[in-house]
Parts: C-alpha cells; sequence; structure tokens
C-alpha cells in the first residue's frame, strides 16, 4: 500500500499551458487509497521490463536520479516529486501532447526481510469522461453533467522498483494515450529501455526468426506459403515446449537443412547489427513473451478474395496442386469438429 501521494497539474507549454505544483502531500482516507492504489496498478499487465539509461552517466537522467534521492531519504519526497513535475512539463515538444494531473506515490514493502522492495510510481492522467450526478430535488431529481477521470484506465504509468540501481533500476512502463507523439513518455522523459532479459531475448529470438521465415527464406529458397506456415508453427511450438533456448538445439529441429540454418544465422547477424541489439544463443524462455508474441505468427494461407487457410499442425496434412480448373490445395483430415 502506498504512503505517500502528491499530485501536480502539467500544462502543455508549447500550447502555453501551465505547471501547478502542489506544496504538500494528499491525504487519504482508507477507501479512496485502495481505490487509487487498483487504478494505479492495474495498468501493469506484462511482464515486459525496462531500465532507465543515459547518453553519459544514469545520474544525468533526471528521472533516475530524482527517485534515487527519494529511495535513499524519503524526507526528499516532495522536493524531488517536484522535480519530477518540472521535468515533465519541459518534455513537451509536441502540441499534441495533453495536459494532466501527475500522481508521484511512494509505495512502502511491508515485508520485514530481504526480499523488501520499496516502489516509486509515476501515473499521469489525461483524457476526461462525461458522466452525470444524480441529486434528490423535492419528490423528482435534478441531474448534473461533469466532466472527470475515468477509473478503468491510466494513461501513463511508469512504476520503479528499489533494486538493480546500478543497471538503472527495474521499471514497468505503459503508455495507453500516445497523443500522435510515440517518444513523449518512454523517451524524452523517462529515457527508459527495454531490459536485457529473458523476456526480451524470448520476445527478439521469435520476431527475427519470423522476419527471416516472411521476408528472407523466399527469396533464397524454393519454398511455398504451406512451407512458410510450417515453419511458423514449428518455431513456436518450440518455444511452448521448451524451457531453455539453445540456438544450436532451435535450429536442427526446426530449420533442419543446414543451407537454411547458415542462411539464418547470417540474417540474424544483420539483424542485430541494424537494431543495435545482442540476442543470445541461449536463455531461459519466458512462457509470458511467448504468449504475447505468439499473436505475430498466424500461419495463414491467403487464396485470392475468396478463401483463407488456417494452418495449426501436420504440413503433411496439405498437398497443393494445379489441374485444368487451376490451382488447389487438398485438405486430410480425421474428423470434422
Amino acid at each position: 500500500m502506498f504512503t505517500k501521494i502528491v499530485v501536480h497539474r502539467v500544462g502543455n507549454k508549447i500550447n502555453g499551458e501551465s505547471l501547478i505544483l502542489s506544496q504538500e502531500e494528499l491525504q487519504l482516507d482508507e477507501g479512496t487509497v485502495e481505490m487509487l492504489e487498483n487504478y494505479f496498478l492495474g495498468s501493469f499487465k506484462t511482464e515486459e521490463t525496462y531500465q532507465f539509461y543515459s547518453d553519459s552517466y544514469l545520474v544525468n537522467n533526471p528521472v533516475f536520479s530524482s527517485v534515487s534521492e527519494i529511495f535513499d531519504d524519503k524526507a526528499k519526497f516532495l522536493w524531488e516529486a517536484e522535480n519530477i513535475a518540472k521535468h515533465l512539463f519541459e518534455a513537451a515538444e509536441n502540441p499534441r501532447v495533453q495536459g494532466g494531473e501527475l500522481f508521484i506515490v511512494f509505495f512502502e514493502d511491508e515485508r520485514e526481510s530481504e526480499e523488501r522492495v520499496d516502489k516509486i510510481g509515476i501515473f499521469k492522467t489525461e483524457k476526461r469522461e462525461s458522466f452525470l450526478k444524480i441529486f434528490p430535488k423535492n419528490e423528482s431529481f435534478e441531474i448534473e453533467k461533469d466532466q472527470g477521470i475515468s477509473l478503468s484506465k491510466i494513461d501513463k504509468a511508469a512504476l520503479i522498483y528499489n533494486n538493480n540501481k546500478e543497471s538503472g533500476y527495474v521499471l514497468s512502463v505503459v503508455d495507453n494515450n500516445k497523443n500522435g507523439d510515440m517518444y513523449y513518455w518512454f523517451e524524452d522523459f523517462l529515457k527508459v529501455k527495454q531490459r536485457d532479459d529473458e523476456y526480451f531475448h524470448t520476445q527478439e529470438a521469435l520476431m527475427v526468426y519470423k522476419d527471416y521465415i516472411v521476408k528472407q527464406l523466399p527469396q533464397e529458397f524454393e519454398v511455398s506459403k504451406a512451407d512458410q506456415a510450417d515453419f511458423l508453427n514449428k518455431s513456436i511450438n518450440f518455444f511452448k515446449e521448451k524451457e531453455e533456448f539453445k540456438l544450436d538445439e532451435f535450429a536442427a529441429e526446426v530449420l533442419g537443412d543446414e543451407h537454411v540454418i547458415e542462411s539464418f544465422n547470417n540474417f540474424k547477424t544483420d539483424y542485430e547489427q541494424d537494431m543495435q541489439i545482442n540476442i543470445a544463443e541461449e536463455f531461459p524462455i519466458s512462457e509470458a513473451a511467448v504468449k504475447k508474441t505468439q499473436r505475430h505468427f498466424k500461419s495463414i494461407i491467403k487464396l485470392d478474395k475468396n478463401f483463407h487457410i488456417y494452418i495449426h499442425g501436420d504440413r503433411k496434412m496439405l498437398e497443393q496442386g494445379q489441374d485444368e480448373k487451376g490451382k488447389y490445395y487438398m485438405l486430410y483430415f480425421d474428423k470434422e469438429v
């Protein structure tokens, strides 16, 4: 449960809006604290994590510097929360960025153990929704329209865990309202990048393989759409069934042919250089990353505008041919369900 909370109003300076800073923490009853905590923390639906970075030294990252001060001394909470709000105000370089309330929250871990991890939350509300207030009046009712913040989904959020400080802490970050500016929250304000962990490696390994099968493989080898679909199915099944990824094992079981393996390794090297990343050749497989990424592995053969064939399993159950009527696919099955 959080023990400290302050709210500031951060407008868009490009549009002539102001920054209004609060001089005191909010004092809330227990019911409001519980409601806000559910609102704040309910936004984090993924295990994807980030870390602060800087082009020079980490201490030059304004948000990293401020949260470090708070973690070291809670007495600096109000002062550093104000610095965070000022930095967010200066980060707006796009007139489409919406102003809103900025909540800085300190979550104190109540556990008395070595696992104790305090957290700092930075939450921004932007969208306003209309609602009705109904009051009894005499023998009838009166309706009044107003606008406020919906508690269904917060617009922007960052939760900083007090661990791994030397590498930029561990963060969960979401942006549900990019306002036409995808860099404002992640890059201009927080300056974070995805952490180099099993989630990252699983996600990137799957995506580089998908790109290879869809884009590069057909250029170098004679493969049908059905063959491509089979490669995609085998790869996602490999990640679902294994606990650990090993490139040699993956290449042997999924790719098979030594020429295809060599081609994929070359593609992976070029991909890493172009994207400025390094995908490990051995790592624990993240089940959450597989679950999220598999939506991009839909094995579909599109035939003109008449048919779509969804392939989920055995490539041998599908044959392709051509006769006097045109090209065709022949499907084999055991039972109709």
